[in-house]
């Protein structure tokens, strides 16, 4: 088939990748962000995709939005028969979605109807799924809602952060999507309309979602940080200024400290949560670079009565 690949960031990357490597399939054309600004100095950078469709010679579109005409009439010239897509990051209009002929072809890293959303890897890591994966699907207006052609599944480790997660599901999928194309193409494969049942929602996570309730149980401490890596990054508030919390682990043998209430041995930091406590590995203060968890507080020399997370991060001193 004759494909318009659409995405932006570098977890659409594999998937780009395996359908220019088959030999049943032609990469015409990649839709994708506009470039957009980009470390200290804002200057404008191209999206993943688009660098990747640089290097390989494929003819690169860039609307502001899907719907103004000149995207669309190019896409009617190129006349497309698959759109396949990987978190492109922008909703596609009706008239848009009626111009290929078998429609656009979505990737997403869930087990639909599971997690619709921009965020379904960190909403399944912080709700302690054990099991995930990705499926194929048609897409229609509505919201992850379209019919699906196939599905993967992976398993979610104890350790895995979102990132982690993020990274095993975008090679797995990209072979589900590769093996869907195939299907559309020599006929084999159906979509089958989503379960009515099992809906869950993944909105993208806000800056203030990835801030740990100390009072929560060790564990959705655990999995908030964990969910929450790399992006938005999870935070507390010490001394009144942020500090991120990178890396940390369930200790289940400490249950001497209140939420909040840290504790700093020679080469530890301990931190009280609503059930046991958890012990920091890796943070990064405010203006920073990433830390050992010991380091900082060695650096800090944290007072008694001192606590993470409190209002303005003051001592409570009575």
């Amino acid at each position: 088939m004759k494909l318009v690949f659409a995405g932006t960031p570098e977890v659409a990357v594999p998937a780009l990748d395996a359908l220019i490597a088959s030999d049943r399939h032609e990469v015409v054309a990649v839709v994708t962000r506009p470039d957009a600004p980009s470390g200290r100095g804002r200057r404008l950078v191209a999206s993943p995709v688009a660098q990747r469709a640089e290097e390989e010679g494929i003819e690169i579109l860039r609307p502001a939005r899907p719907r103004d005409e000149a995207f669309l009439t190019r896409l009617r010239e190129i006349a497309p028969d698959c759109c396949p897509v990987v978190a492109y990051g922008a909703l596609l209009p009706r008239v848009a979605l009626d111009i290929p002929a078998n429609g656009w072809v979505n990737l997403h890293f869930s087990l639909l109807p599971a997690w619709r959303g921009a965020a379904p890897v960190q909403h399944a890591v912080i709700a302690g799924d054990g099991t995930t994966g990705a499926a194929t699907f048609l897409i229609e207006e509505g919201l992850d809602s379209g019919p699906v052609y196939g599905v993967i599944t992976e398993d979610v480790r104890p350790t895995d952060t979102s990132g982690d997660l993020l990274t095993r599901l975008a090679f797995a999928g990209a072979g589900l999507l590769a093996a869907t194309m195939d299907g559309i193409e020599d006929g084999t494969l159906k979509a089958v309309r989503q379960p009515t049942e099992g809906i869950s929602l993944a909105p993208k996570l806000t800056v203030e979602d990835a801030r740990v309730d100390w009072a929560a149980p060790a564990l959705r401490v655990d999995r908030v940080v964990r969910g929450c890596t790399p992006a938005p990054g999870a935070w507390t508030v010490f001394r009144g200024e942020r500090l991120k919390l990178i890396q940390l682990r369930p200790t289940p043998d400490r249950t001497d400290l209140t939420p909040g209430e840290p504790a700093v041995g020679k080469n530890s930091v301990h931190v009280g949560t609503g059930s046991y406590a958890v012990e920091l590995l890796w943070v990064q203060p405010q203006g920073k670079k990433p830390m050992r968890a010991a380091d900082w507080a060695r650096g800090v020399r944290i007072a008694p009565g001192e606590r993470l997370g409190a209002a303005e991060g003051a001592a409570d001193v009575r």
